[in-house]
């Protein structure tokens, strides 16, 4: 691991890091004038304010100002809740008119801050916009407003026999337009791949109130320049998503998950190619585990579901989800994969179970899944999304717990936990390091930038599926080059000369 850490740093030594404060002297704070403005447009129940006029309780507005890791601490002192394009509409074109900063803000459960004001912006909440449009059954299309909650849109087409191509463990409080703003990955890429793919248009509300309407449901629209690719993963940052259009797979008539156990790591990257082969169209989902998130989950009341003795001691755990049109079959090539590879000269794991019941699939589910609520309970998080090749993801982790070691920093009087999981079918590793007793900023100084340096010397992306947002926006030039963010300065600054849309996000 010394070796890793040292062969990096020269490659970097001439990036200084810090995290520059943006400046908002262009942009004016909201006053009892622009409160009563607004009310012209909105209901008074639609109208969150700490200002004399509304006097709305601090506390009734920390839910938009405050993150659900309690990491970021926005300051806005008014919300927006509308209910229509035409109302968003209006209120950004008077914002533009009055250089007011907004922060669209969808269910907040981003990761990077992206959602949170940083200084004197207003936010502007969308979750009052929660209608489904429309639905066609026979081509699977669904448009809906973009403060649909994703789980509410799984309910809506799940009686036609249709699933959401995304599935989150916040998707019962995230949204929809906050999962295209961030170009949310999730569970399901491996198998019905990205936003990028599956959103078919977007209604969007540009930054001097303009509605750009491209909510197309058709397939193939090879007319132009594809202008909604620009919002999907622009987190708020060029317009604001209010409608969206996507197309949505049919539900799998059989799903089947199995749990496995592996004595080292090196065996994950010759097991995923041996499960691609063996399952070939049916496997849905590939998922890592590391002991330390294993028994963290096991602490907390997920599992167990395998017994200590058959566990041993296995270093990391993969998930594997199969979707198919026919439960025989597919059982037939899950019982013939375990075989083989429980009964191979040289095992590549300890042991596993296929589930034999939906109450099982869930409950192997609710393992990877519940990894996330588990860790909040360990301490405060810092949170890595990061993409790199299969082959390092434990040598990024390893590399981590040897820095915070090295630093004095390793312990629970700092850092208590460094662990990872994630989505090994698409190369994205979720590193989480967990500070037992709170977030301090000698832990944070000790973690970055080392940790997008490493991400860095492996040609990997700082972050895989959570988006930039404020945290990682000093952190974008190891991931993209100076021409790139150049051309991503120019074309913030066609969209939105004045910088009031989510300002002091994304870009340096």
């Amino acid at each position: 691991m010394l070796s890793l850490r040292h062969s990096i740093r020269p490659a970097f030594q001439a990036r200084r890091w810090a995290h520059n404060i943006p400046s908002f002297s262009h942009l004016n704070s909201v006053n009892e004038d622009d409160l009563a403005h607004f009310s012209n447009i909105l209901a008074p129940s639609s109208i969150l304010s700490t200002l004399p006029s509304i006097s709305t309780p601090a506390d009734d507005l920390a839910p938009y100002n405050v993150d659900w890791m309690g990491k970021y601490h926005g300051q806005a002192n008014s919300v927006l809740r509308p209910r229509t394009t035409q109302q968003v509409s209006e209120i950004v074109k008077y914002c533009a008119q009055r250089r007011i900063g907004i922060v669209p803000q969808g269910g907040n459960t981003g990761l990077v801050g992206g959602g949170i004001s940083l200084q004197k912006e207003i936010v502007l909440s969308l979750g009052a916009m929660n209608t489904v449009r429309s639905f066609d059954p026979v081509s699977g299309i669904l448009v809906a407003d973009a403060g649909c909650i994703l789980q509410s849109l799984s309910e809506y087409i799940a009686p036609h026999n249709h699933i959401m191509p995304l599935d989150l463990g916040a998707k019962g409080s995230c949204q929809i337009g906050g999962n295209i703003s961030t170009n949310a990955g999730g569970l399901r890429l491996l198998r019905y791949g990205s936003l990028h793919g599956t959103v078919l248009g977007l209604e969007v509300v540009l930054p001097d109130g303009t509605v750009l309407d491209q909510l197309s449901t058709l397939r193939k629209d090879n007319t132009g320049y594809d202008l909604k690719q620009l919002f999907i993963g622009g987190e708020g940052t060029l317009g604001v998503v209010t409608g969206v259009s996507i197309l949505t797979p049919p539900a799998p008539q059989a799903t089947n998950n199995i749990f496995l156990a592996l004595p080292r790591f090196d065996n994950v990257l010759p097991l995923f190619q041996t499960v691609k082969r063996q399952l070939g169209e049916i496997m849905s989902a590939f998922e890592y585990i590391d002991r330390t998130a294993y028994d963290m989950g096991l602490k907390h009341g997920l599992g167990p579901l395998l017994s200590p003795d058959e566990v041993g001691d296995s270093q990391c755990f993969v998930l594997v989800e199969t979707s198919g049109g026919n439960q025989d079959h597919d059982l037939e090539k899950l019982n013939n994969l375990l075989e083989n590879l429980l009964t191979a000269d040289k095992p590549l794991i300890n042991t596993g179970v296929l589930s034999q019941s939906p109450t099982q699939f869930n409950s192997i589910w609710a393992l990877r899944e519940g990894l996330t609520e588990c860790v909040q309970k360990e301490g405060k998080p810092y949170k890595y999304d990061v993409s790199v090749p299969l082959a390092d993801f434990q040598k990024v982790v390893d590399a981590v717990r040897e820095r915070m070691i090295s630093k004095g920093l390793y312990g629970d009087h700092a850092i208590s936990l460094v662990m990872g999981y994630g989505h090994v079918g698409d190369g994205n590793l979720h590193l989480n390091v967990i500070a037992k007793n709170g977030y301090r900023p000698e832990l944070e100084a000790a973690l970055e930038p080392f940790i997008y340096e490493i991400v860095a010397s492996h040609k990997g992306s700082v972050s895989a599926e959570h988006g930039i947002g404020s945290m990682k926006r000093d952190a974008l030039h190891y991931s993209k080059s100076d021409v790139s963010i150049d051309w991503m300065r120019k074309i913030k600054q066609v969209f939105d000369p004045l910088n009031i849309m989510n300002p002091g996000k994304v870009l340096p």
